[in-house]
């Protein structure tokens, strides 16, 4: 009723580009009407104070100072931007999980190749018996050459939650700048920016936050911000006005482009809050709630070494898929050939990609206020219709 999803599809994929309800959608379109009524007016004017309170809106959901909060398209857009603000130099250490978003990694490689900065992978395995794992793994890469640290609130491949908050402290204490990878956070898990204090955090709202597509945010840390500039140099660089009132004007006025994603920021907050009582803290109980059945249904399928401890979900769980189930003859998602026969012959919508830095094939599956346990159980069906 409040999606626009097509009803005969199994729709298990909102982790990958999110579903924005269709009130949203509505106030999308009420606002580009605004907008082509007058666009010098909207863009010049009307426009710079919902940018505003959207700003304040998202902060507060976020627990974030908003002098520090800018909008981006997306989680890459926010970790490109670091990385080209950085003045790395050669020898400099980035440290990177083999757990990491496949773009994030490539803009960390491009970084490094530029500045003769080295890329430090730490490997994580699939299977952690606990956070302790990660953080002494993450601790052992460090050296004194290591600069920042690429952390994921959730990664994307494994969908497994990383001790973010802990890898935080420690590698700051180490002194490390921390950047965090929210591309699954905002709607996902409770997040609160100023407790966990690390220089720098990205993430989209058009996933787990249900905005329209193309919304998204980077939040710098009071003492960086002089540090950090925009991807597009436009007006603000040159604006005669003190570091706090530059930095916004920098991040904020980009040029020609359509702002109404970010603008429905505060409805997207409101509508997804008002479908259950308790609001949002009920919505990501309900949904981790529903993933931990999905990754109960995947664990009965394919076995209790196939998916990781229920301590390690959100609401997406991942699977390691046997190599009964069609070879892997694929590194690009589209293409993978279970992923193919699930969407064209059972118009499942599901994860199925190979991760060559594990040498193995994952299926994900998100849990969304859309879906149900039948549907797992019906993919799990399909699956094995496929051996």
């Amino acid at each position: 009723m409040h999606w626009s999803l097509d009803p005969g599809t199994t729709f298990l994929n909102h982790g990958s580009f999110g579903a924005c309800p269709t009130a949203v959608l509505q106030e999308q379109s009420r606002l580009r009407a605004c907008l082509e009524s007058d666009p010098v007016d909207f863009l010049s004017g009307r426009g710079h104070a919902l940018w505003k309170q959207a700003i304040q809106a998202f902060s507060d959901f976020v627990h974030a100072d908003a002098a520090g909060m800018t909008f981006q398209t997306n989680a890459s857009a926010g970790v490109n931007t670091v990385l080209r603000s950085l003045a790395l130099r050669p020898g400099d250490e980035i440290l990177v999980s083999d757990h990491a978003y496949q773009a994030c990694r490539n803009a960390i490689e491009h970084a490094c190749s530029q500045s003769g900065a080295a890329v430090v992978v730490v490997r994580l395995p699939f299977q952690l018996e606990s956070d302790d794992r990660i953080v002494d793994l993450f601790l052992k890469a460090v050296t004194q050459r290591s600069r920042l640290a690429l952390i994921e609130t959730v990664t994307s491949p494994t969908a497994l939650r990383m001790p973010f908050e802990r890898l935080t402290r420690e590698l700051q204490h180490r002194g490390l700048e921390v950047l965090i990878d929210a591309a699954h956070g905002p709607g996902l898990i409770p997040l609160d920016l100023e407790l966990l204090g690390a220089d720098y955090v990205t993430g989209n709202c058009h996933k787990w936050l249900c905005t329209p597509k193309g919304s998204g945010f980077l939040h710098v840390r009071a003492d960086r911000r002089s540090l950090i500039r925009p991807l597009t140099i436009s007006h603000g660089y040159s604006a005669s006005a003190d570091p706090a009132e530059r930095f916004r004007q920098e991040f904020d006025w980009q040029g020609t482009q359509d702002p109404t994603p970010w603008l429905c920021i505060p409805s997207a907050i409101g509508f997804v809050a008002g479908l259950l009582p308790g609001g949002w803290q009920a919505v990501m109980a309900r949904n981790h709630v529903l993933a931990l059945h999905a990754r109960q249904i995947l664990r009965d399928m394919l076995g209790p070494d196939a998916v990781p401890p229920a301590s390690m979900i959100t609401a997406m769980v991942a699977a390691m898929l046997p190599t009964g189930i069609q070879p892997i003859n694929s590194a690009a998602m589209r293409s993978d050939p279970l992923r193919q026969a699930l969407y064209d012959q059972y118009r499942i919508q599901a994860v199925v990609a190979p991760w060559p830095a594990h040498g193995v094939r994952y299926l994900r599956v998100s849990a969304a206020l859309y879906n149900s346990e039948e549907e797992y159980r019906f993919l799990a069906t399909v699956l094995q219709s496929l051996q």
